[in-house]
């Protein structure tokens, strides 16, 4: 027997498509991880992919993931309450076609239900562009958050693309 996943992929072309959400309580900040820290991607990608089926890069090995976050244009963002650690983004920008693309973006289970995944997204999007993106995107699919989804459509962003993967 198989389960079907519906991935949806999403899109935003200007700034001012965003419906941004607002920072829900202070202290919050975030943080461009510089220089890179694969433990960091590794233990965000764990932690909240567990949940949702995150599986590729179980397998990779240290290295890999070192040589991944050396490429030019990937990013890593942290959002932190004081020093506690809250959720994360990759961001992958394509600089010859100005295409950014949210790789992987989610907030830890204790945080989840605080407001803070419309407000991480809406930080997204904004250093998406302030980098020089004229279009940013993203998939999701339903594996993912129940709100994942919601949450894109809810920041302005538009599907261009819907498939259904059978998995095994």
């Amino acid at each position: 027997m198989s389960n079907q996943v519906k991935r949806s992929y999403l899109e935003i072309r200007s700034i001012d498509e965003l419906v941004a959400k607002n920072k829900p309580f202070n202290d919050l900040y975030l943080e461009k991880v510089n220089p890179p820290d694969f433990q960091l991607n590794k233990f965000f990608y764990k932690e909240i992919g567990k949940n949702h089926k995150w599986i590729d890069r179980l397998v990779w090995s240290d290295q890999k993931w070192i040589n991944y976050l050396k490429t030019l244009g990937v990013n890593t963002y942290i959002l932190k309450h004081n020093k506690d650690l809250i959720g994360y983004f990759e961001q992958i920008f394509d600089k010859d076609n100005l295409d950014c693309e949210i790789a992987y973006f989610g907030i830890l289970k204790e945080y989840i239900g605080k407001q803070l995944g419309g407000y991480l997204l809406s930080e997204s999007i904004k250093t998406s562009f302030n980098i020089g993106s004229k279009r940013i995107w993203v998939h999701t699919c339903s594996l993912d958050h129940k709100n994942a989804l919601k949450n894109y459509l809810s920041r302005g962003m538009k599907v261009f693309k819907s498939e259904i993967l059978n998995l095994n």
